[in-house]
C-alpha cells in the first residue's frame, strides 16, 4: 500500500481545517431561520457550487468511475437529461417558493393544498432522504475502510466493525460544524469540498496517463475499439437505464424532483437574495454536473486500461487504485476529496432533514410562542439526532451487493414521482384540491412498489411512471371529490 505518513498528514490537516472553517464561516445563528437559510444572505456562484458538491457526495466520486469500468460511458446522457431538469425547475417551480417567506419545498404544499399535504410530503421526504444518504454515507465507508485495513490499523477486527468505525469518524467530524455553523458552514465548506473532489479526479487522470503500459493515444484507441467511449445509446429497451430517451426523459424527471421538491437542493436555493441568482446557481449547476461525470467516466475508462480489464467489483475499483497505487502525497489529496465529496452531502442531509422536520412538523405543532433562541435551541438538537439516524441507515447497507450510485439513486426514485406528481398539480391545476392531492400522491408511492418489485423497467424511468400515477388518479378523483370553498382551490 502506498499511503504514506505524508497522506495521512495530508487527510488529517484537511479534516481539521475543513471543521474549523466551517465553524468560523457558519458564525454565530440568531434564530432558527437563520439557522437553515442564513436570512438570504450567501451568493449565488456559492449556492451553485454548493449544489454540486452536495448531489455528488461520494456516489459520484467512487461508483461513478466503476460504471465506466464495466461498462462505457452512457451514464453521461443522464447528465443532458439533469440539465433539461433545472431549467423546468427554474422557471415553473422556483417561482412559486419565492412567492412567501418559504423555508422548506413542504411549505408550498402546505400553502397550495392545506397542512395534510405539507406533512405527508415532509414526512415521505425524510424517510427516503434517510436511505438513500446512508447509501451515500456507507460509500464513504468504502475506501476509508480498505485504508485502515490496509493499514493493520484494527488488525482483528472483522470487515463489518472496520466499516463501522469509518462511517462513524466521518459522521462525527461532518456533524461537529454542521451543529455549530447551520446552512452558512455547510454551504461555504461545500464550495471548498468541490474544488477539492474535482482536483482530486484531475489528479487521478494525470497519475493514470504516466502509469498505463501504453501511451496515452494508444489508450484511447483501445478504448474506443472495445467500445468502452461509447456515449449515445439510441435502442428501445425499457429495460435498460442508459438508452438516451431513459436517460435524457428519465433523467429530466429525475432532476425536476430532485431539485425542485427535495429540501435538500431546494434549502440552498432558498438560501439567496433573489428568484433570479436562484435560476442562475440551478442552471449553471447542472453543466458543472455534466463536466464532472465525463471526468470521473474518463477515470473509469483509464482504471479498465490500467488493471487490464480484471474483474472486480465496481465500487472497489477506484479506491483501490487510490490507496495502492497513487504517488505519496497525491494519494493523501485523492482521499481527501472523497471525504470532501461526502461530508458535503451528508452535512446538507442533516440540515435538510432538521429543517423540515423543525419548520413543518415541530413548529406548527410543538413550538407555538417559542422564542427565536428556544427554536434554534431545539433545531441544533434535532440535527444532532438525525445524524445518529443516518448513521445507523449507513449500516444497513454494508452487505449490498449492488453498485451504490444505483442503489442511491433507485431509492430516491422510488418516492421521488410522486413527489413531483403533487408539486406539478399544484403548479398547473388548479381545481385539484387537498384529498384528491394526497390521494395521487399515495398511488404514486403504492404503483411504485409494483414497478419496482414486479417489472424488469429500468429506475431511470421511475420518476416518470410515479408522476403519471400521481397525476392520473388525482384528475380522476377531483372528478367526484370537489373543493367545499374557494380556499382549497
Amino acid at each position: 500500500m502506498n499511503f504514506s505518513y505524508l497522506d495521512l498528514i495530508i487527510v488529517v490537516v484537511y479534516l481539521g481545517g475543513v471543521t474549523a472553517y466551517g465553524i468560523i464561516k457558519g458564525g454565530k445563528q440568531k434564530s432558527a431561520r437563520d439557522y437553515f437559510v442564513s436570512d438570504k444572505a450567501i451568493p449565488w456562484w456559492a449556492v451553485c457550487f454548493a449544489i454540486v458538491a452536495t448531489e455528488t457526495s461520494a456516489l459520484t466520486f467512487i461508483s461513478v468511475p466503476g460504471v465506466a469500468y464495466v461498462g462505457n460511458l452512457n451514464f453521461l446522457q443522464i447528465a443532458i437529461g439533469y440539465i433539461l431538469g433545472r431549467i423546468v425547475v427554474s422557471w415553473f417551480m422556483l417561482p412559486k417558493y419565492y412567492e412567501g417567506e418559504l423555508l422548506t419545498a413542504y411549505a408550498y404544499l402546505g400553502k397550495r393544498f392545506g397542512a395534510k399535504t405539507k406533512n405527508t410530503a415532509s414526512t415521505v421526504f425524510m424517510v427516503t432522504r434517510v436511505f438513500a444518504d446512508g447509501v451515500r454515507l456507507y460509500a464513504t465507508a468504502i475506501p476509508l475502510a480498505l485504508l485502515l485495513k490496509g493499514w493493520n490499523v484494527f488488525p482483528t477486527a472483522p470487515d463489518w466493525q472496520i466499516y463501522t468505525y469509518s462511517i462513524i469518524i466521518i459522521a462525527v467530524i461532518t456533524l461537529a460544524y454542521t451543529y455549530l455553523g447551520g446552512v452558512r458552514a455547510v454551504i461555504w465548506t461545500d464550495v471548498i469540498q468541490m474544488f477539492i473532489y474535482i482536483g482530486g479526479g484531475i489528479l487521478a487522470v494525470y497519475v493514470l496517463s504516466g502509469k498505463m503500459t501504453m501511451g496515452f493515444g494508444e489508450a484511447i484507441s483501445q478504448l474506443g475499439v472495445q467500445g468502452k467511449l461509447n456515449f449515445f445509446d439510441f435502442s428501445f429497451d425499457f429495460t435498460k437505464p442508459y438508452t438516451i430517451l431513459a436517460s435524457v426523459i428519465g433523467g429530466g424527471f429525475l432532476s425536476m424532483a430532485s431539485h425542485g421538491t427535495d429540501q435538500l437542493i431546494v434549502q440552498r436555493l432558498l438560501t439567496t437574495d433573489s428568484l433570479k441568482s436562484s435560476q442562475k446557481a440551478l442552471i449553471t449547476s447542472g453543466f458543472i454536473v455534466f463536466m464532472q461525470f465525463a471526468l470521473f467516466l474518463f477515470v473509469g475508462s483509464l482504471l479498465y486500461i490500467f488493471f487490464n480489464g480484471e474483474a472486480m467489483k465496481s465500487d472497489e475499483v477506484f479506491p483501490k487504485f487510490i490507496i495502492n497505487y497513487m504517488p505519496s502525497g497525491i494519494s493523501g489529496v485523492i482521499i481527501a476529496g472523497l471525504l470532501a465529496a461526502a461530508m458535503s452531502t451528508l452535512s446538507g442531509s442533516i440540515s435538510a432533514l432538521s429543517s423540515t422536520l423543525v419548520e413543518d412538523i415541530y413548529k406548527p405543532y410543538f413550538g407555538k410562542g417559542k422564542t427565536d433562541v428556544q427554536l434554534l435551541k431545539v433545531s441544533k438538537v434535532i440535527a444532532l439526532l438525525w445524524c445518529g439516524v443516518l448513521v445507523l441507515s449507513a449500516f444497513l447497507f454494508m452487505n449490498s451487493s449492488q453498485s451504490v450510485v444505483v442503489l442511491g439513486l433507485s431509492i430516491a426514485s422510488f418516492t421521488y414521482g410522486g413527489l413531483l406528481g403533487t408539486f406539478l398539480l399544484g403548479v398547473f391545476f388548479k381545481r385539484i384540491s387537498q384529498v384528491p392531492a394526497i390521494f395521487g400522491f399515495l398511488c404514486g408511492i403504492t404503483g411504485m412498489i409494483f414497478i419496482i418489485y414486479f417489472t424488469k423497467i429500468a429506475w431511470t424511468w421511475y420518476t416518470l411512471i410515479g408522476v403519471t400515477i400521481t397525476m392520473i388518479m388525482a384528475n380522476l378523483l377531483s372528478i367526484v371529490v370537489k373543493p367545499k370553498n374557494t380556499a382549497e382551490v
